[in-house]
């Protein structure tokens, strides 16, 4: 894994993390306990700080970055998939954000919610607690069921589990 110091900030990560060997960690970064931070995902703190709290788990290939004086935070076990673009935004504890989704400035995910694939987030939506969002842009088009939430909660514990097991090979 690459880490980078930016204007004397250093990325923080917890021993119980697993951040992928080919991602890249830049400046302002906080990663908490049982994260998973796969291949080719970058996070860069240098405008901004970028927190990912535990038991998240940020997939291959997204993105994950701010603006001046702003926080970006993915919630506790929130699920990013798959080429995700977080930009300045607040993903709620226990959302998903789809595969190949954009989140933009100052957008909020309420907890428990899911971001389509594919879906476009506009700059200042503020959601609330377990929606399904779909679309560009994006719009609430139901709540999230019980049986989603119940299978999102297992996709997440796989890759909690995934952690755990992957950490004592790379540290």
């Amino acid at each position: 894994m690459s880490y980078y110091a930016f204007e004397g900030l250093i990325p923080v990560v917890h021993p119980t993390a697993f951040v992928h060997p080919s991602a890249v960690l830049i400046g302002d970064v906080i990663v908490g306990a049982g994260v998973y931070i796969g291949p080719l995902a970058s996070l860069r703190g240098d405008y901004g700080r970028l927190i990912v709290q535990a038991g998240a788990n940020i997939q291959d290939g997204c993105i994950m970055h701010g603006y001046c004086d702003t926080d970006t935070i993915v919630g506790e076990n929130g699920h990013i998939g798959h080429g995700a673009i977080l930009h300045g935004c607040v993903i709620g504890r226990d959302a998903l954000v789809g595969m190949n989704s954009v989140i933009m400035d100052g957008a909020v995910i309420g907890e428990e919610s899911i971001v389509a694939a594919m879906s476009f987030v506009k700059a200042g939506f503020h959601g609330e607690k377990r929606q399904l969002l779909m679309g560009t842009p994006a719009r609430a088009v139901r709540s999230v069921s019980d049986d989603e939430l119940h299978w999102k909660r297992l996709n997440t514990k796989e890759y909690q589990d995934s952690c755990r097991a992957l950490s004592c090979i790379v540290t």
